[in-house]
């Protein structure tokens, strides 16, 4: 992976990393939460071999990418242009998975001169959603957390500091273990391969200097993200896994809903962390499609 560090206007830096084939279409992943821009290698090699340059970076409060505290939802479509500038690129395409999906819509909706397309994987939708029971079917690791968001700053800080210790030091299989409450058993399983490993190092990679990325991502979820869904116009594709435990299958659904338009698939064997080890190379597909 190639690194870059990236000046923003109000002084922060944004650690940027690029995969795949340097001369390729510009397509930005956008990790979950917790996450690092470190890219998972058989998404790497698909992008290599479908023609792709792969962008990702550390969101704010993440690995080496300045803290920007309070941020919204709609401030990452600011930082991805900012990126974009650095890199010489004029038009992108952008994914985003699990915590990464709303930052995707965020991109998608604002801006859509630069934006040729967007896909949204096993995203949350926003809190609260009329219509939607924002926590049923999730497990009971991530209702505690999201209730700890909903308490504000300080209680969330005393939830997510004890997880941050158990993860920096965690294997695949205690991560299997200490995430047994969200992890359906195709979760479970893609934990066992190259994945686990993977995932491992990349949460020690987000969290090596701290939580505040991931509370401050999770404080923005639960707040107004900063724009209306109904502001998307850009070609948009929404995958959700039935089985979901971490963004259950209802939030996909209520998205396919609001957002007029996008393409939506439903994955009845899917569950949340199988959807960056199976769907990625289709992702990248559909977008290509589109420039």
């Amino acid at each position: 992976m190639i690194r870059h560090q990236v000046q923003t206007k109000d002084g922060r830096v944004l650690n940027v990393g690029e995969g795949g084939d340097r001369r390729g279409m510009p397509i930005f992943a956008l990790h979950g939460t917790p996450g690092s821009l470190m890219l998972y290698p058989p998404n790497t090699a698909d992008a290599m071999k479908r023609g792709v340059r792969l962008i990702s970076y550390d969101r704010s409060g993440y690995g080496r990418s300045s803290p920007d505290p309070g941020r919204k939802v709609a401030d990452a479509a600011r930082d991805v242009a900012t990126i974009a500038d650095f890199l010489g690129l004029e038009r992108f395409a952008v994914w985003g998975i699990s915590g990464g999906g709303p930052h995707s819509l965020a991109c998608a909706a604002l801006l859509p001169k630069r934006v040729v397309a967007a896909a949204s994987l096993a995203s949350p939708a926003p809190y609260p959603s009329r219509g939607l029971d924002w926590f049923a079917g999730q497990g009971e690791d991530n209702v505690a957390e999201f209730k700890a968001a909903l308490g504000g700053p300080g209680r969330l800080n005393r939830f997510l500091a004890p997880q941050r210790t158990q993860l920096l030091k965690a294997t695949p299989e205690e991560i299997t273990r200490l995430w047994d409450s969200i992890l359906p058993r195709m979760d479970k399983a893609a934990l066992s391969g190259e994945l686990g490993q993977f995932l491992a190092s990349s949460l020690k990679s987000a969290l090596r200097l701290g939580f505040a990325g991931w509370r401050d991502d999770d404080l923005a979820f639960v707040s107004d993200w900063g724009f209306r869904l109904s502001e998307i116009s850009v070609p948009l594709i929404i995958l959700q896994g039935r089985h979901d435990k971490m963004v259950p299958y209802a939030h996909g659904r209520w998205l396919a809903k609001h957002l007029k338009g996008a393409e939506t698939h439903l994955l009845p064997d899917d569950g949340h962390l199988t959807l960056l080890e199976r769907h990625v190379p289709e992702t990248h597909a559909w977008l290509l499609k589109r420039f």
